[in-house]
């Protein structure tokens, strides 16, 4: 693959690109000499597991790897206890220190699904920030001014509307932009919304005296099941990295054939040139979008487990949903007798609330052993039953 070509399947679904040249220079170094580069992306461990919305960055991370870049996989133990609204309009809580080790180990045990172990180094930031000490911490602060920091735009709106802002948020952006000058960062990605984060980053490397400035990469947030909002579990519009391998592959036969190529652009390997020709089979009816649509959860499905169970996730998929079949790994929820069907499809995880349980079975989505149900009040007596909800949703229930 030639350098423009590379430089291409980097800039691939990127959002904005700072400091492309020099990045291009890193690449063209690395044909000629196979020398190789830094590439960083911090990832606070806020919850235990990830998600696909989080895959983006270790997708482009994995692109990198390919054409020189060693990984500096930043994990912010140390930033975590601190909180980042990250545009949010208050100041999210800090966890505690036994809260981050735990979630650190689970990244650790997901992210080598993705990026490849011989050029990636894990990193904590407590390493070097826990030893900056009183001193370290004002000497970080004389490098940048609150008016600079004021320019982010959440604070500045918390700042208009009389919200507060703590000073330790204030910290945040620069102890990771410090993450860059302990790691001699050449190159930063994170989501678009860390655009601020990661030019303090570049910042701090220039006032440091670095004999470099890293580039930025920022990445979109990537939609979730709902094709609207970013992928979030508060939203339940997500797919686990740890979901089961049925689970995982049917939900990615969810996503609408429009957003299918948004996922193709920025979760697939397959190369643009790749995803060209199956949107032009596509466009030309060579190729149906549901087909195309199952090699995509294929391969991620494969990436996060194996190719024996992504094949099996597909059969079941097609037993399910081609032959109203009932899904053979069905989470079990037990019930008291003479229960009310919307507090039933609430405890068995298929309804965030009775009201929208209510709605459901108003709609005609609700069925119980395969039989479409419209009374709302109705009660469960004792027995098993397997509660369905469209053609995706389905849960054994035992009423004692």
């Amino acid at each position: 693959m030639s350098i423009t070509e590379a430089m291409q399947e980097l800039k691939r679904g990127c959002v904005e690109f700072i400091g492309e040249n020099y990045i291009h220079t890193l690449v063209e170094r690395f044909y000629k000499n196979g020398k190789r580069f830094c590439v960083k992306a911090g990832f606070d461990p806020t919850a235990p597991d990830l998600h696909l919305g989080h895959t983006v960055l270790l997708q482009k991370l994995a692109t990198f790897q390919k054409y020189g870049g060693d990984v500096k996989f930043l994990i912010g133990d140390f930033t975590a206890t601190i909180g980042d609204p990250s545009g949010k309009s208050e100041t999210r809580k800090p966890l505690s220190k036994e809260q981050v080790e735990a979630n650190a180990i689970t990244y650790k045990e997901q992210v080598f699904k993705v990026l490849d172990p011989k050029y990636t180094e894990v990193c904590f930031n407590s390493k070097w920030l826990s030893e900056l000490g009183a001193g370290g911490i004002i000497h970080l602060t004389s490098k940048f001014s609150v008016a600079r920091m004021l320019e982010r735009d959440d604070f500045t709106k918390r700042y208009n509307n009389n919200q507060p802002i703590s000073m330790v948020e204030f910290m945040y952006p620069l102890l990771q932009g410090y993450d860059s000058v302990a790691l001699e960062c050449d190159i930063e990605l994170g989501g678009n919304d860390q655009k601020f984060n990661l030019l303090v980053g570049r910042s701090l490397q220039r006032s440091y005296g670095l004999d470099k400035e890293q580039s930025v990469m920022t990445m979109p947030l990537l939609e979730g099941l709902d094709g609207v909002n970013k992928m979030s579990k508060s939203l339940n519009n997500y797919i686990g990295v740890t979901e089961s391998a049925n689970t995982m592959y049917a939900k990615i036969l969810s996503i609408s054939d429009e957003m299918m190529w948004r996922y193709y652009e920025l979760l697939s390997s397959l190369s643009l040139q790749e995803i060209a020709e199956l949107k032009a089979q596509v466009e030309s009816q060579k190729a149906h979008p549901k087909s195309v649509k199952e090699q995509l959860a294929l391969e991620i499905t494969q990436r996060y487990h194996n190719i024996d169970l992504a094949k099996k996730a597909k059969i079941e998929f097609d037993n399910v949903f081609s032959k109203d079949e009932i899904p053979a790994d069905l989470a079990t929820f037990t019930c008291e007798k003479d229960e009310w069907i919307a507090k039933v499809l609430t405890y068995a995880q298929l309804c965030e609330s009775t009201s929208q349980a209510r709605r459901d079975i108003r709609a005609g989505a609700v069925k119980i052993n395969k039989e479409k149900i419209t009374d709302e009040n109705l009660k469960l007596s004792s027995g098993e039953y397997i509660v369905q909800i469209g053609k995706r949703r389905f849960a054994k229930v035992i009423i004692k």
